[in-house]
């Protein structure tokens, strides 16, 4: 009996996305069903070209060909991605960008901006259009981190006359941050209604183009910046980074629930430990303690969110991110694949957001 296009979708319904609990036909991610005598191909749609589960859900889709339609078929499973967002249709900011990520941190010197960096290049690595605002206005380190500490973006016209910023870009990544528009050997001594002001300029006067996740690193705290990025931008969800010490997990829960509080509400999508462990490059089994153990992990468990990443405290990270060339650039860097994990696990939870929670809603916040 010769294989029919409806035989491949009803077997394919029986194949369900892992995160998602459903299967592939109802969510939509099949298309371009090709038969041809014995020879079956089609497209899956992935919610992330970031999605760890891609060799599971082939091999998944060619069992079920195999068991309920013909053992003997030849089947081709092209693997492409359509990344999803949670953003409201009325919002009218940033309309080309698909996911706002809020990377923050109650403590400084945990490592956000080094897991940020790393972050957005794994992110871009997988095949994502990729943004990042330093919205660390009184201690920017992206641009040192890049190596574009040099570069200055530019201008363009845009409609109605007005003129847009162009951010900078490297390694596949759009950069913005006030350590662009000031000498970096200078303190920006602001209020805090002007550093507000400072990030929405880089949220409303830059020209992001079409991105799949913007990434904001935050400054340490809960400051007027938390509160601008909230009322002026629906974020996706907010990533929690934190090293296992008592002191940085007392400062990071606080900034854990202030994204829970009620008027400001926006989804955790989980925490990155930082600095987990020592590991020795010439003793790469070994793993010392130094800042205590299971510390992101205590804590995500109180808070009922996943734990997305164990970053190593690893010389070649730190070396790499002061000469401007993240570790994540390194394939042949074991460090490298620890971001990619990351990279992997934030698309992962940024997908299950958006299927699962309500549309994010700019927030409005009563004084």
């Amino acid at each position: 009996m010769a294989i029919t296009k409806e035989d491949i979708l009803k077997a394919l319904s029986y194949v369900e996305e892992p995160d998602l609990g459903k299967d592939l036909v109802t969510l939509n991610m099949i298309e371009d069903v090709q038969v041809d005598g014995k020879n079956v191909s089609f497209t899956v749609i992935l919610t992330t070209p970031a999605c760890p589960l891609k060799d599971l859900i082939r091999n998944a889709c060619i069992r079920a060909i195999h068991t309920m339609v013909d053992k003997e078929a030849e089947v081709t499973v092209n693997m492409t991605s359509r990344v999803t967002s949670g953003r409201a249709g009325n919002s009218e900011v940033l309309t080309g960008v698909k996911n706002i990520i809020a990377i923050a941190s109650g403590k400084g010197g945990v490592g956000k901006s080094t897991v940020t960096s790393n972050l957005a290049i794994a992110l871009a690595q997988s095949g994502a259009r990729v943004g990042l605002i330093d919205a660390d206005i009184f201690g920017p380190s992206i641009p040192t981190m890049f190596g574009v500490e040099d570069q200055r973006p530019s201008m363009v016209q845009g409609d109605h006359g007005k003129n847009y910023i162009i951010p900078v870009e490297k390694y596949g990544v759009k950069l913005m941050s006030i350590g662009f528009l000031t000498p970096p050997d200078h303190a920006v001594i602001w209020r805090g209604p002007m550093a507000s002001s400072a990030l929405k300029q880089f949220i409303s006067d830059v020209e992001w183009g079409e991105l799949d996740y913007l990434l904001l690193d935050l400054p340490p705290g809960t400051s007027d910046i938390h509160l601008t990025m909230v009322q002026v931008l629906p974020v996706t969800g907010a990533v929690i980074v934190t090293t296992p010490q008592k002191v940085a997990i007392a400062d990071a829960q606080k900034g854990l629930q202030m994204f829970r509080q009620p008027q400001i509400n926006v989804p955790v999508l989980g925490v990155v430990e930082n600095m987990a462990y020592f590991t020795p490059a010439e003793l790469p089994e070994n793993k010392y303690y130094i800042f205590g153990q299971e510390g992101g992990q205590n804590l995500a468990k109180k808070f009922d969110v996943p734990v997305l990443g164990q970053v190593p405290l690893v010389q070649s990270i730190r070396e790499s991110g002061d000469e401007g060339t993240p570790v994540a650039l390194q394939n042949d860097s074991p460090a490298s694949g620890v971001f990619r994990e990351l990279a992997q696990a934030v698309a992962q939870q940024v997908s299950v957001r958006n299927a699962t929670l309500a549309k994010t809603q700019i927030v409005e916040i009563k004084s």
